[in-house]
């Protein structure tokens, strides 16, 4: 190892620190979007603090994963890092939700600068054999995200005001920032630096118009906008395709697509977020609907499953560590998520509760059995001078994945419900508390539409995994090396050092 336990540990902890912060993020403040869209006086555009924010977190992955394998991934951390901390300070005084959402957009540029930039700095400075392990402790901040930070919103809105969702930020991403300039080692960049401007603007406005596309095309209102953004993206790609033909380092490397075990990888990111991160957000709505549980109740599906992420997560990274062999793990991963699925969509109505949470959890335990590993795998897989795209561009598609799928279950939901309800119930106004409180035989009927309705989408998810099933048995069988990084320099050695 070119560092030392001890200094590994600290950047460890710098690292996890960041992740965290990044992570929490955007789960803290959806507890919060009424509150502050309230107070702001712009409830009928408050989806903005969160489309705005993912959106931004979204579109420069690969444009921050280029520059940092160009200038160093320790220099573009740093500075994403500085401009998080200014961003969340700047939406704590936030006067109105114009700047808010201004602001938003550059906390979502650092969010992704630190979570890509942390995945690269351990490629950077771990062997292949030791990757997972240290991949799978900095991949633990998503999944305790999801079950902290709701409650963490909401105590802070409740006690001390949205303003402090932003400002508690600040201390302990200062700290993180002490720890990260002491803890991050001077890692060079390319050799021969050059940044594709032409590819990156429009790859980044292609992106922009697919994600806006995906958002808008199941409001009836906006979706002509939606079909406009979609041409918008057709011509973009186009023009990315003849952009990057001629560019002497093109932002998405065509050589990163040519390994089989990259675009081995990249599917089983797909499959990830189509396939979980789609359904965990409409799983709180099924639970409360289809088994009249209030909301906190209805928590306790979507914690089961990431409890169960999280476990097998740590679990697989040490092993894989030991042994250094990996494809097992995604095989047995993705047939599990299919079959717990596939259990979910047969669950009759009225089971108990702690059916679904356990199937869930297996959903979870197949799930987090490679969700990070893939990363370890596909840095190994490419170039050192390629590592910040490729672990970009893995990244990118998971996101993609995520937002094509909560679109489509959103758009598959939205009809089945308006369609299926009795007379006299309108889907725009149901909500969990309007069904509780309506009479049995009413309830019996929402519980039955809302069963009917998510079962075939449970299942059109679990053949999604049994896709990741096939992807992951085309993954090549192979070992990690424990082949050492090349040595890397201190940060006071910065000046000495060429960029």
């Amino acid at each position: 190892m070119s560092l030392s336990p001890a200094r590994l540990r600290i950047l460890v902890a710098a690292l996890l620190s960041v992740s965290f912060l990044g992570a929490l993020d955007h789960t803290v403040v959806s507890t919060s979007l009424a509150t502050i869209a309230g107070q702001l006086g712009a409830l009928e555009h408050m989806s903005w603090i969160m489309v705005g924010y993912t959106i931004a977190a979204t579109v420069m992955l690969p444009v921050l994963g280029k520059l940092g394998d160009i200038v160093g991934p320790r220099r573009v951390f740093l500075s994403a890092l500085v401009l998080f901390l200014v961003a969340s300070l700047a939406c704590g005084f936030a006067p109105d939700l114009g700047w808010l959402i201004a602001a938003r957009v550059l906390q979502g540029l650092g969010s992704a600068g630190l979570q890509l930039m942390s995945q690269t700095i351990i490629a950077r400075v771990t062997s292949p054999r030791q990757r997972p392990r240290y991949m799978a402790v900095i991949g633990t901040a998503f999944p305790v995200a999801i079950v902290v930070g709701p409650v963490v919103g909401g105590l802070i809105t409740d006690f001390w005001g949205w303003s402090w969702v932003f400002w508690i930020n600040i201390p302990v991403g200062v700290a993180a920032l002490v720890l990260a300039a002491i803890a991050v080692p001077r890692l060079p960049g390319g050799a021969h630096p050059r940044f594709d401007v032409a590819g990156s603007v429009v790859f980044t406005g292609t992106l922009v118009a697919v994600v806006l596309a995906v958002t808008w095309i199941g409001d009836s209102i906006l979706r002509p906008t939606a079909l406009l953004c979609a041409a918008v993206a057709v011509i973009g790609i186009l023009a990315l395709v003849l952009i990057e033909r001629r560019a002497v380092e093109p932002i998405l490397p065509p050589r990163i697509l040519r390994n089989r075990t990259i675009l081995a990888c990249l599917g089983l990111s797909l499959i990830i977020g189509a396939g979980l991160f789609a359904v965990v957000a409409y799983v709180p709505t099924y639970i409360q609907m289809a088994y009249r549980t209030s909301a906190t109740v209805s928590g306790l599906v979507p914690i089961a499953t990431v409890l169960g992420m999280l476990v097998s997560n740590l679990l697989t990274g040490w092993l894989v560590s030991r042994s250094g062999r990996y494809r097992v793990y995604p095989v047995v991963g993705t047939a599990l998520g299919a079959a717990g699925l596939a259990v979910m969509s047969t669950l009759p109505v009225g089971a108990p509760l702690w059916v679904p949470m356990i199937v869930m959890a297996t959903v979870g335990i197949g799930t987090g059995g490679f969700m990070n590993l893939i990363f370890a795998v596909v840095q190994s897989a490419a170039a050192r001078a390629d590592l910040g795209a490729v672990t970009a561009t893995t990244n990118l598609v998971r996101q993609i994945g995520a937002a094509v799928g909560t679109a489509v279950i959103g758009g598959v939901v939205g009809f089945g419900v308006a369609a299926g309800l009795p007379e006299g119930l309108d889907a725009d106004t149901l909500t969990p508390a309007v069904a509780r409180g309506a009479a049995a035989a009413v309830q019996d009927e929402i519980a039955v539409v809302y069963h009917d309705v998510f079962a075939p989408v449970f299942l059109g998810l679990s053949i999604v995994y049994a896709c990741g099933v096939v992807v992951a048995l085309l993954l090549p069988a192979g070992r990690l090396s424990d082949e050492a990084p090349a040595a890397v320099a201190e940060p006071s050695d910065v000046d000495r050092q060429p960029a």
